[in-house]
């Protein structure tokens, strides 16, 4: 008899585009079908065919303090009593830009958006607003949402699916994005002279997530602040993921790199969907409606959203848990790579903090091209190994994990058992 789950998804199938609402989760590249999960606590995802999974895709990255945190899960509770949805200013709004530019001094004013997406789509406008220009510079492999300027040489789900530039992106959009290697200064710097004058902004994943998890060579990010600088671009910086995960205020309190945007998510909504933007003042009063800039949102500051950040974000605070965390995730490479040199296996396990990657190959990841010499079909059965275990990491070789507090003891304990015992078999 089919399982729930089996069931569910080929209901899905016939409503939903493959069955699932964000490509990564139809498990094309791993193979099999996926999972659905009916709850989570804590570290754990409990399925809907009551199969409890160690979990180290975290909600993709907002679950920091694990999953149903009982103070979150109290602050949505009390501001659900007040309602779900204004129309209006809300008080949680300006408590949450108050605790963003606490955290992030780059940042002197925010505008709350809906998604990652949005907030980058709106970031980019932004920028080509402010300094009249219309290119921008991307990196291969970094993916910053799905809009149209932007799925060009993406990384994550359109690698995933051998499919980095997406149909129905014009391709006088793509002329507008200039993709360059990541970590390659001289790239940069070729860039800019090939497109004198007309380079608005320079994006980028400071640490990238979306092709696996990969850090920046030392003094890299330094060189793109000053290029950008020197040739009049904005720089933004990508910490969807990494804002409030890496550090309090991001990579760029731990590189001590200003730039000049700053978009960020997941964490700041507490397992709710969020976005926001933000940055130099002057900058931001371009956005209307004090400049002509336009953008808008009639979610924008969902006062659930707001709540859940808002305690998400105290407990930051409060606990400041980043040493744990690192704690937890070199233990979790410690395991690997182990496993790995007993075995003979090649592997690279780049780690930083709550995120970290595994890639089968005997070359340091560094670059797109790098990541793709991982060997997909190893970590194929590395992630089926795992899951058939009762650990759960995302399913494609493309995509960062996450820890979260909630992973200390028994749970990071048995994955690193479990992470061993399937190498071992490989």
């Amino acid at each position: 008899m089919p399982s729930t789950s089996d069931q569910l998804f080929a209901r899905a199938l016939q409503l939903i585009p493959g069955g699932v609402n964000s490509p990564v989760r139809a498990f094309r590249s791993v193979g099999g079908a996926p999972f659905f999960v009916k709850s989570a606590h804590g570290a754990t995802l409990t399925t809907a065919d009551d199969k409890e999974l160690i979990d180290f895709v975290c909600t993709w990255g907002p679950a920091i303090h694990g999953h149903n945190h009982p103070r979150i899960k109290a602050a949505i509770a009390a501001a659900l009593e007040n309602g779900t949805s204004f129309g209006t200013p809300n008080p949680y709004e300006v408590e949450m830009a108050e605790l963003i530019v606490k955290f992030f001094p780059s940042i002197q004013k925010v505008r709350m958006c809906n998604s990652g997406t949005e907030a980058t789509m709106s970031a980019i406008r932004l920028a080509r607003g402010f300094t009249k220009r219309d290119k921008i510079i991307k990196f291969a492999g970094c993916y910053h949402g799905h809009s149209d300027s932007l799925l060009i040489k993406a990384g994550s789900g359109a690698l995933t699916h051998g499919n980095p530039d997406s149909a129905g992106v014009p391709a006088s959009f793509a002329r507008e994005t200039v993709v360059l290697p990541y970590n390659d200064p001289a790239a940069l710097d070729a860039g800019f002279a090939a497109n004198p004058g007309q380079i608005a902004c320079v994006i980028l994943e400071a640490y990238c997530g979306n092709v696996g998890f990969i850090m920046p060579d030392p003094g890299y990010l330094a060189h793109v602040r000053a290029a950008c600088t020197k040739h009049g671009a904005l720089l933004i910086f990508d910490e969807v993921m990494t804002g409030f995960r890496i550090a309090k205020g991001g990579v760029q309190e731990r590189e001590k790199i200003t730039p000049d945007l700053t978009c960020l998510g997941k964490i700041i909504g507490g397992g709710l969907p969020v976005g926001a933007f933000g940055g130099r003042a002057d900058v931001m009063n371009y956005l209307a409606p004090l400049g002509p800039v336009y953008q808008a949102g009639t979610l924008s500051g969902n006062p659930l959203a707001m709540a859940a950040g808002i305690a998400s974000l105290r407990m930051l605070e409060e606990l400041n848990p980043y040493a744990r965390l690192d704690t937890l995730g070199r233990q979790l490479r410690d395991a690997v790579l182990a496993a790995a040199k007993a075995k003979g296996l090649p592997v690279q396990v780049p780690q930083c903090g709550s995120m970290f990657s595994i890639f089968f190959t005997p070359t340091p990841v560094r670059d797109l091209p790098t990541a793709m010499q991982g060997d997909a079909k190893v970590f194929t059965r590395f992630f089926h190994g795992c899951l058939d275990r009762g650990v759960y990491l995302a399913p494609s070789a493309y995509e960062a994990g996450f820890l979260s507090t909630a992973h200390e003891g028994k749970a990071i304990d048995r994955a690193c058992e479990v992470f061993a015992e399937v190498i071992k078999g490989l």
